[in-house]
């Protein structure tokens, strides 16, 4: 099932495709165990929830990280964030994080949402498994993103960024991944939020076959950089864009608890409804998502990553 999911490779930033092949393996192999094996994974689930949070810090174990659970009440219990610093060298109170949230509503088996972004984070760390950085790289995994707690004091990544004011962090830069696997070729596959002035929507693109880097105005350094950034990784096409928070669509994931406490964020995203004929619904499932491309973003993110923390790089990562 797995080579005809994610062949023909597409080789779109390496020579001989291997590198593409191995990483769009392990990504399918993520998505495959959350949203194939373990399916639905809503906040009121407990066992459900123990099971996801364990295999993530398992898995960011395995790219050499030390995983902390930051436990938070909801539900009549403690539920948890996953949190993983790589400490930086030289700036190490400067941070750079790179967040996905582990939870779905309860009717759906979320591959695209949101298992794609989680298995992006996880290789993400691989790949900079052996990158020396100078300021610190926070990964981190947040509960209790969707529906009912979405932008209420229960949401995990609101926790998260509350704490990182509360203790004065400097959090130079959030990376918020947000359904990260769903793309086509197909002409007319992309629409636009209609809060988009009319002005600009013959930029944006007609077809499904880019990831989106979206930030508030006060994020648009973070654009300009991660752009930069992002494009010496990978030659999967971008549309990064700073836009005003009155358009809704652009805070609908974790960005907006970090731009509530003033810290620059983006989202990145394949984005959500706007493409993906799947969200929210039962038929969200990973025989639906690009592996290929998955890979080309997970590359173009670790690449980003490099430029916004700065530092240097080892040996190949695994």
């Amino acid at each position: 099932m797995l080579s005809s999911i994610v062949d023909p490779l597409r080789s779109l930033s390496r020579g001989d495709g291997t590198v593409q092949s191995e990483l769009a393996t392990r990504l399918f192999t993520h998505v495959d165990r959350l949203a194939g094996l373990i399916g639905p994974r809503p906040m009121a689930r407990e066992a459900t929830t123990e099971t996801t949070v364990t295999y993530i810090e398992r898995e960011l174990a395995s790219c050499g990280l030390s995983v902390e659970r930051e436990f938070y009440p909801l539900l009549g219990r403690q539920v948890c964030n996953l949190v993983a610093n790589r400490i930086g060298s030289g700036r190490p109170d400067e941070i750079v994080i790179l967040g996905a949230h582990y939870d779905t509503i309860s009717t759906t088996p979320g591959a695209d949402d949101n298992a794609s972004a989680v298995a992006v984070l996880i290789e993400t760390a691989r790949q900079l498994q052996t990158f020396a950085p100078d300021r610190t790289i926070r990964f981190v995994s947040f509960a209790a993103e969707e529906p009912p707690y979405f932008q209420t004091d229960g949401m995990g990544s609101r926790v998260h960024a509350r704490g990182c004011r509360s203790r004065n962090e400097e959090i130079r830069a959030m990376l918020c991944l947000e359904m990260v696997g769903y793309f086509t070729d197909a002409e007319g596959s992309q629409t636009v939020p209609p809060a988009i002035p009319r002005w600009l929507r013959g930029a944006v693109p007609t077809r499904g076959d880019f990831l989106a880097a979206v930030g508030n105005l006060a994020s648009w350094r973070l654009v300009w950089s991660f752009r930069r950034g992002f494009r010496q990784g990978t030659q999967l096409p971008l549309f990064a864009i700073a836009l005003p928070e009155s358009i809704p669509e652009i805070g609908l994931s974790d960005n907006s608890s970090f731009w509530e406490q003033g810290y620059p964020a983006l989202m990145l995203t394949d984005t959500s409804f706007l493409r993906n004929p799947n969200y929210h619904l039962v038929s969200d499932t990973p025989d639906t998502l690009d592996y290929t491309r998955m890979a080309e973003v997970t590359l173009g993110v670790a690449s980003a990553l490099e430029r916004l923390a700065g530092g240097e790089r080892g040996a190949s990562a695994p």
